[in-house]
């Protein structure tokens, strides 16, 4: 049960000594042990906490069926870009405080007994930003699934384009949707879950791409910020805008899934969604299967 798995989950690096947690959404103070036992899920209100990546893994796949790849990309730093600390540093400082080279990690698993290519997003992670990195390990990890036709599974928790390698951050947002038209023409599927927060770059590309589009419960969903929306258009948007719920009633996704229910959700739609296995004909050719 996904339950029990999320009992060996790894606690959020900042809190890993707090004994209680204070819930941002209805602002009780709760027993920490008893959050994470309930799937970082509020027992009095619903809030979804933010989940790192080892936690996300826990409640989502079958136990020892996750096999990483690509770990070991990297980049330098390609446009020598400082702010207030270079570049480099900043990147070896994440890497540090998370065990791994960049904001994603990709790999084949199971849930619930069946054959998925999966990559879940790093929020911990210089904001879950996405560089080069992330685009190239995305793509081919969705043209590994087209070869071996695995349907994908991306989850997306993201602040959006990683500044600090500019314009090749953004030609990603080309690449992952090329990636994705290649998995559409071979009919494999891609379902995109929907994090707290998916904005920028990552919104506006991959992640509202799937031919699925699922959200958590309150989930911050959006391209630009609130505010300087509303400065641009000079208007007073409403509370729950760029929430999964706002993005609901207007027709952005296609289902909002409570955590204790995702993994269900997900057995239940690649038992739908399974990809058509191609056919040879005589002279050798691969042809695709028309049932």
């Amino acid at each position: 049960m996904a339950v029990a798995h999320a009992q060996n989950a790894a606690a959020a690096p900042a809190a890993a000594e707090d004994i209680w947690i204070k819930c941002p959404g209805c602002r009780e103070i709760a027993f920490r042990k008893e959050i994470e036992r309930n799937l970082n899920v509020c027992l009095k209100c619903g809030f979804h906490h933010r989940l790192t990546v080892e936690q996300r893994l826990a409640i989502t796949v079958d136990r020892g069926s996750w096999r990483e790849l690509f770990a070991a990309a990297a980049i330098g730093d390609p446009l020598g870009f400082v702010d207030s600390r270079p570049y480099p540093q900043r990147m070896e400082q994440a890497r540090r405080a998370s065990g791994r080279n960049d904001a994603v990690l990709t790999g084949l698993a199971k849930i619930e007994g069946r054959q998925v290519a999966l990559a879940l997003m790093d929020f911990h992670f210089m904001g879950g930003s996405m560089g080069v990195v992330v685009g190239d390990k995305i793509a081919r990890l969705m043209d590994r699934a087209r070869t071996r036709r695995l349907p994908v599974i991306v989850f997306a928790a993201s602040g959006g384009a990683r500044m600090q390698e500019g314009a090749l951050s953004l030609m990603q947002m080309a690449k992952v949707p090329a990636a994705i038209a290649r998995l559409r023409d071979a009919r494999v599927p891609y379902l995109s879950i929907l994090g707290d927060p998916t904005t920028g770059g990552v919104a506006a590309s991959f992640a509202s791409l799937g031919d699925l589009n699922l959200a958590e419960p309150g989930a911050t969903i959006g391209f630009a910020g609130r505010r300087v929306i509303e400065q641009t258009t000079n208007q007073q948007l409403p509370d729950d805008f760029q929430t999964s719920e706002f993005l609901m009633a207007h027709g952005m996704l296609d289902a909002i899934v409570p955590r204790h229910k995702l993994r269900y959700t997900l057995g239940r739609l690649l038992a739908i969604l399974r990809p058509p296995r191609p056919s040879r004909n005589g002279a050798g050719r691969v042809r695709r299967a028309t049932s």
